[in-house]
C-alpha cells in the first residue's frame, strides 16, 4: 500500500469498527439487509402468481430484477445516516477534535471518512441482495441474466458514491446534525427521482439506457468527491459556529462580481461583460463540440424515427401558414423569446444540481432535433441546405451563439464549483459564478435571443416560402 494511503486505510478501519458497534445502527441495516429482502420476496412470489394467471409473465420477469434494485438501494437510504453524521456530527459530540490535531492531511482525513461511510452502506445493499437471490432461488423463481444482475450491483455501487459522497460534502459544510439532515432531501429527492425513471426503463426493456444512467452517475460522483475534496478545511470544520442567510452579505459578493468594478452601464458592457465570456472560453469551446457532435447524432436518428414528409406541396402549406400569421406582429417574438428564456432557466436548474452537467442538456437537445429534422427533409427530397437556410440558418445566426453562451456558462459554474479555491467559501464560488451567469445571459445571451426570435418570427418564414414555392 501507498505510504500516503496508509493513514486513509487506519481511518476507514476505525469509523467502520465504531459504527459495527452502534446498536442504532446495526440494528437497522440487519432488519433492511435480512428482512425486507424476504419481504421483497415474498411479494415476487405473490406477484408472479398473479401476473401468470392472466398470462402476463413479462411484467413479472420485469418485476423480479426491479425488487433486487429496490432492496439494494433501501440499506443506503438508511445507511445515509451515516454519512451525514461523519463530520458534523463528531464535531457536535466533541470527538473530532483530537483527529483534526493529528499531523493528517486533509485529502487523507475527507478520503478516509468517505471511505468509512460507503463501506457500511454497500456491504448492506449486496449482502440484501444476496439473500433476496438466495430466497428466489430456494423458491425456484428464475432468476435475473447475468448481465442484468451485473447492471444492477454497478448501479447499486454507483448511487451509493453519489449518496455518500454527497452526504458527506453536507456534512463537511453544515453547522449542526439538524442542518445536515435538512439539505440531505436535496440528496434523497434526486435520488428518488432517478430510481423511479430507472424503474421505467427497466420495465421497458432499455438496458442500454441504464448503462448509461451509470456512467453519467458515475461523472456526477467523481465530481462530488472533488467538490469534497476542494472544499475541505478542518480550520473552517471548528471555526463554523452557525450558518445565518445574510442576504445582504450573498448580495454585495453578487452584485461585486456582478458589475466587475465597472462605473456606469458603457464600462460594464464593454469591459466587465467580455472578461465573464474570457472566463468561460474553454467551456465554450466544449459546448461547441458537443453542439457538433449532437447535431451529427441527430441526423442520423431519421432511420430510427423514420416520417414521410408530402415535400410536394410544401411550400403552398407553408405560404397558407405565413398568411395566417400577423404581420410585424410582437406577440410571436414574445412567445419565441421567453420560450427560450424558459428553457435556459430549466437548464440553470439542471446544472446547479448537476455540477454543470446538465446545462448542457438544452442545446444538446435543441441541435440534435435539428440534425435531425435537416437529414428527415434531405430524405423527403429537399436539399440539406435548402432545409437548413429555409428553416434553421437565418435565426440560428444569433440564437446558437447565445445558447453556447447559456450552457457554458451553467458548465463553468460546476468547474468552480469543484475547484479548490481557498480564498473563497463554497458559497462565495457558487455566489460569484451565478453572478458571470446573470451577466452574460444580460449582456449578450438575451439579447441574442430577442433578435433571433424577430428573425424567426419575421424573416425565416419569408425565406422558408421563397425557396420552396
Amino acid at each position: 500500500m501507498p505510504e500516503g494511503l496508509h493513514p486513509v486505510w487506519i481511518i476507514v478501519r476505525r469509523e467502520v469498527r465504531d459504527q459495527f458497534r452502534d446498536w442504532r445502527i446495526i440494528f437497522p441495516i440487519i432488519g433492511l439487509t435480512l428482512l425486507f429482502p424476504f419481504l421483497m420476496n415474498f411479494t415476487a412470489q405473490q406477484i408472479l402468481g398473479f401476473a401468470r394467471g392472466y398470462g402476463a409473465d413479462i411484467v413479472g420477469e420485469r418485476l423480479v430484477p426491479f425488487l433486487m434494485m429496490i432492496v439494494g438501494f433501501f440499506p443506503l437510504s438508511a445507511s445515509l445516516v451515516i454519512a451525514l453524521d461523519t463530520f458534523v456530527g463528531e464535531k457536535e459530540r466533541g470527538s473530532i477534535e483530537p483527529l483534526l490535531n493529528t499531523p493528517l492531511k486533509d485529502w487523507q482525513l475527507y478520503t478516509g471518512k468517505l471511505l468509512a461511510a460507503i463501506v457500511p452502506s454497500l456491504t448492506a445493499s449486496f449482502l440484501g441482495m444476496a439473500v433476496y437471490l438466495g430466497g428466489l432461488g430456494l423458491q425456484r423463481v428464475p432468476l435475473p441474466e447475468l448481465e442484468l444482475t451485473l447492471l444492477i450491483l454497478v448501479l447499486t455501487m454507483v448511487q451509493a458514491v453519489v449518496m455518500v459522497s454527497g452526504a458527506v460534502v453536507v456534512s463537511s459544510q453544515a453547522t449542526s446534525v439538524r442542518a445536515a439532515n435538512l439539505l440531505s432531501s436535496f440528496i434523497i429527492i434526486p435520488i428518488a427521482l432517478l430510481i423511479q425513471g430507472e424503474s421505467v426503463l427497466m420495465f421497458w426493456g432499455t438496458y442500454t439506457t441504464l448503462w448509461w444512467a451509470v456512467f453519467g452517475l458515475l461523472v456526477l460522483a467523481v465530481l462530488l468527491v472533488r467538490v469534497g475534496l476542494a472544499h475541505f478545511r478542518r480550520e473552517e470544520l471548528l471555526g463554523r459556529e452557525i450558518d445565518v442567510l445574510n442576504f445582504r452579505w450573498g448580495w454585495r459578493i453578487f452584485w461585486r462580481q456582478f458589475t466587475g468594478g465597472a462605473a456606469n452601464l458603457r464600462e460594464w458592457y464593454f469591459k466587465a461583460v467580455p472578461s465573464a465570456v474570457a472566463r468561460i472560453k474553454p467551456a465554450v469551446i466544449l459546448t461547441s463540440l458537443f453542439a457538433l457532435v449532437s447535431i451529427g447524432l441527430g441526423a442520423t436518428q431519421f432511420q430510427r424515427f423514420q416520417l414521410d414528409i408530402p415535400t410536394a406541396d410544401l411550400g403552398g402549406s407553408l405560404g397558407q401558414v405565413v398568411q395566417l400569421l400577423p404581420t410585424l406582429s410582437a406577440r410571436p417574438i414574445l412567445l419565441i423569446w421567453l420560450q427560450n428564456l424558459r428553457v435556459q432557466a430549466i437548464g440553470l436548474i439542471l446544472g446547479v444540481f448537476s455540477f454543470g452537467i446538465l446545462g448542457f442538456v438544452p442545446i444538446l437537445a435543441g441541435m440534435g432535433i435539428s440534425g435531425y429534422l435537416v437529414a428527415l427533409l434531405a430524405n423527403n427530397g429537399i436539399p440539406a441546405l435548402t432545409a437548413i437556410t429555409a428553416f434553421l440558418l437565418p435565426h440560428s445566426i444569433f440564437e446558437i451563439p447565445g445558447l453556447i453562451l447559456a450552457s457554458a456558462a451553467v458548465f463553468q459554474f460546476g468547474v468552480l464549483i469543484a475547484t479548490n479555491d481557498t480564498d473563497k467559501t463554497i458559497g462565495e464560488v457558487a455566489i460569484s459564478a451565478l453572478a458571470d451567469w446573470a451577466k452574460i445571459m444580460l449582456g449578450l445571451v438575451m439579447p441574442l435571443l430577442l433578435i433571433g426570435a424577430a428573425i424567426e418570427a419575421w424573416v425565416t418564414p419569408q425565406i422558408a416560402l421563397l425557396l420552396l414555392s
